[in-house]
């Protein structure tokens, strides 16, 4: 019965089979960061944009200021 010859070294099977590759759960977070990190860039840009613009009108003036 060579089947339970393995049982038991799965672990390490998997770590010289697998050992340069990234694993799924690693993959899922590192995907989730990324993620994150898009959307903080993206949120940073708006609100970079609407400093611009508040600044902006803020520097036009209206005709009460002259």
């Amino acid at each position: 019965m060579a089947f339970f010859g393995i049982v038991g070294n799965d672990q390490k099977l998997a770590s010289t089979t697998y050992s340069d590759r990234e694993s799924a759960s690693d993959r899922a977070a590192r995907r989730r960061r990324e993620q994150h990190h898009r959307s903080a860039a993206a949120a940073d840009r708006q609100g970079q944009a609407w400093e611009a613009a508040e600044r902006a009108r803020q520097d036009r003036g209206s005709w009460w200021r002259r």
